[in-house]
């Protein structure tokens, strides 16, 4: 190569450099610009909803959302932000939620048949369970609730927000969502159903989305997702074939850890589909090499569906107390936890006919939704979209008030420290960082909470 050769290649990648930071800066200006313009507008629609309900006189016993809600207790607190809906009858059209924005839709509002809705987009409506417990999980499943109003408002269904009762395996544990927190899950549409934990509880709280499948109504479609997620679109117009149970593949080879001598991947997983009776061989990803962890059917229970919660549910159950009380002898060097959940989806799954995630729901894990676990770990590796959705979620007023006193959102929302400080520490590659070094590095900065 020639030194003028040299000199075009240079002057080439600096030019493709510029061109790349202004196409980053462009995007960040407008994403900023549609940022102020929602903020704006959600501005001038509560100042209206206020001053709507400064000149309509209160009703006795009508609590409207911008009553305070700090002393309210009990059944009060729940309807603090608007009556929380009944429960649906099955086969019923559930009802609105009352005293939300018009901007808004309620989610519990069906105006369409269920006939209508499978010829529009192709899958049927389908229910939706989260995990809301204590501060934390409470505030998460409001979030959840707020996303998924906010970017699938067409969807149809009930969300169900399910809170283990301080009984059982959960005994002397303070499980209630705050008042806050319930108050905005009852909101935005959302029921809060108590459960009683019977096997797992404290000893292993991600035993609650195993037991808490029983809420769901038998032989009605279900897709679970952990609280710590966010709705990015239209959930409800992808098309999702029920009966074809699958779960998501943002995971990586967490479990087993083959000891040096074995038994190696094969011969673990092998003895576990042997045990429940499955076809070991249907399951495996013959494209890749044996021993490698991704051959074998492996996933992360942030989000799962099926077509019957009663049925996935007592599988689920049954296998995971089996696995736990009798690892067996390939699992003697195996830790269950936490991966324990991790280890029998695969097998529940299979053993219903489902398996690995077709690319018609690639969304789960990209567009549609965001499993993004705390919000260091967003800051540090999630989409510009993404952190401007939680950051205009955290600025609604039936959600500020309750992370006001949370501490991570007041340093990285409030404060801007995860837009200041998180960011600029990833760059543009974030999501390509071992999750491990994003801690890591976190830590080091003192930017890492839970």
């Amino acid at each position: 190569m020639t030194s003028n050769d040299k000199d075009k290649d240079d002057k080439k990648a600096k030019g493709d450099a510029a061109a790349r930071a202004a196409e980053r800066a462009a995007r960040q200006a407008a994403n900023k610009a549609e940022r102020e313009a929602r903020r704006a507008a959600r501005q001038a629609e509560r100042a209206a909803h206020r001053a709507q309900s400064e000149q309509a006189p209160e009703k006795p016993g009508d609590r409207t959302q911008d009553k305070p809600r700090g002393k309210a207790t009990g059944k009060a607190a729940a309807k603090a932000s608007g009556k929380l809906p009944a429960q649906p009858v099955a086969g019923a059209a559930p009802k609105a939620a009352t005293s939300l924005p018009s901007s808004v839709a309620p989610l519990l509002v069906s105006p369409e048949s269920a006939a209508e809705l499978v010829a529009k987009s192709g899958t049927p409506p389908f229910n939706i369970l989260v995990i809301g417990q204590g501060r934390r999980l409470g505030s998460e499943a409001a979030l959840f609730a707020a996303s998924l109003r906010r970017n699938a408002p067409d969807w149809r269904g009930r969300l169900i927000v399910a809170e283990p009762k301080p009984e059982g395996p959960w005994a002397g544990t303070d499980t209630q969502i705050p008042t806050l927190q319930r108050a905005a899950i009852a909101a935005f549409g959302a029921e809060i159903l108590p459960f009683t934990a019977q096997h797992f509880g404290a000893g292993y709280p991600y035993g609650n989305k195993i037991e808490a499948l029983s809420l769901l109504p038998a032989g009605e479609p279900f897709m679970f997702f952990d609280s710590d997620t966010l709705i990015t679109g239209p959930l409800d117009r992808m098309e999702i074939d029920f009966s074809r149970p699958s779960a998501s593949m943002r995971r990586t080879g967490t479990w087993p850890e083959p000891p040096l001598y074995g038994p190696g991947y094969g011969d673990i997983w092998k003895s576990l589909y042997d045990r429940f009776g499955l076809d070991y061989e249907s399951s495996l990803d013959k494209s890749q090499p044996d021993e490698y962890w991704e051959r074998y059917l492996y996933f992360n229970a942030g989000w799962f569906f099926g077509n019957d919660p009663q049925e996935f549910g007592r599988r689920f159950l049954d296998w995971s107390l089996a696995i736990r009380n009798e690892p067996g002898d390939a699992l003697a060097c195996q830790s269950l936890d936490p991966w324990l959940d991790q280890i029998t989806l695969p097998l529940v799954i299979h053993s219903l006919g489902g398996g690995r995630p077709g690319p018609e729901l690639a969304g789960l894990d990209g567009w549609a939704s965001c499993h993004y676990r705390n919000l260091s770990l967003l800051y540090a590796r999630e989409s510009d979209e993404v952190v401007a959705l939680i950051e205009d979620l955290a600025a609604d007023y039936r959600i500020s008030t309750f992370l006001a006193e949370d501490e991570a959102a007041k340093q990285l929302i409030i404060e801007g420290k995860g837009r200041s400080s998180v960011r600029p520490l990833f760059g543009d590659n974030g999501s390509e960082w071992p999750e491990k070094k994003i801690r890591q590095t976190l830590r080091r900065a003192d930017l890492w909470f839970r």
